[in-house]
């Protein structure tokens, strides 16, 4: 009798195991499904290629699709950076003149992902962002986001994806494509190549000047004092002592050809 109650409770937990691991490995699949179709649509971009039936696809996912593959913040981020930087490339090339009134540009809700219809602004300040007022600058949360922000969302957020996204502008980082594989070292990767280039160091005045995106979302940053430590870690100033901050004006002139690899 022992013997056969041991035999059944092995079976059971073997049983068990095997169902765990066959979940696991069919959510990994998964993943890496929707995120090479990421790559892919902006691979496809890039290459000038039509990029309708990946467009079709991602508008005709489901919620659960998204919610089960896009499993960690790596796998959420690389998708939504991608998908972003692609949406600004497909609809500026269709339409240009869309960025004559950027604020409505960025608002509208143009990209359908899921049976809804995004914005820019939802993906970036609702999503990648964690449920931000847009015009908060970083401190300020959106308290009562729908079903799909609070599903969708990162769990943390990371400042270096100010220097992932791309606007359409002169000024925007550059888009490079984004694997959940190497995410933390592309992100870091990029955020150094753009504040280098972007940043310009006076000693004999012990002032920086940089980016507006620092300004814009200093709050992401930790503000003045966590400016000054993001830019001393990627030596763009050698210390953060009595440093002075000022913040460059803003190139909006529209730029579709901005790539980079990373």
């Amino acid at each position: 009798m022992r013997q056969k109650i041991f035999s059944l409770f092995f079976f059971v937990l073997l049983s068990g195991c095997t169902i765990h691991r066959a979940n696991f490995e069919n959510a990994v699949i998964k993943t890496t499904n929707l995120n090479m179709l990421s790559e892919d649509f902006l691979q496809n971009v890039k290459d000038g290629r039509d990029t309708k039936i990946i467009r079709d696809r991602i508008a005709n996912l489901t919620l659960e699709e998204l919610t089960n593959s896009l499993i960690t913040d790596a796998h959420r981020l690389a998708f939504w950076i991608n998908v972003y930087n692609a949406y600004i490339l497909v609809i500026l090339k269709e339409d240009p003149e869309a960025y004559n009134d950027k604020s409505t540009f960025f608002k509208k809700e143009q990209i359908p992902i899921a049976g809804e219809r995004f914005s820019f602004e939802k993906i970036e300040h609702g999503i990648i962002r964690k449920s931000q007022w847009a015009l908060g600058q970083g401190r300020i949360r959106r308290w009562f986001p729908n079903t799909y922000e609070r599903k969708l969302r990162i769990n943390k957020r990371d400042y270096r994806v100010h220097f992932a996204l791309n606007c359409g502008a002169k000024d925007c980082p550059p888009v490079a494509i984004y694997h959940p594989e190497t995410l933390e070292s592309q992100l870091n990767t990029g955020t150094a190549l753009f504040l280098k280039q972007n940043s310009e160091y006076y000693p004999e005045k012990n002032e920086v000047a940089v980016t507006s995106l620092f300004n814009w979302f200093r709050g992401d940053f930790g503000g003045k004092n966590g400016i000054k430590k993001i830019l001393k870690e990627f030596e763009v100033i050698p210390n953060t002592q009595d440093i002075d901050i000022s913040y460059k004006n803003y190139d909006w002139t529209l730029d579709l050809d901005n790539w980079t690899h990373l």
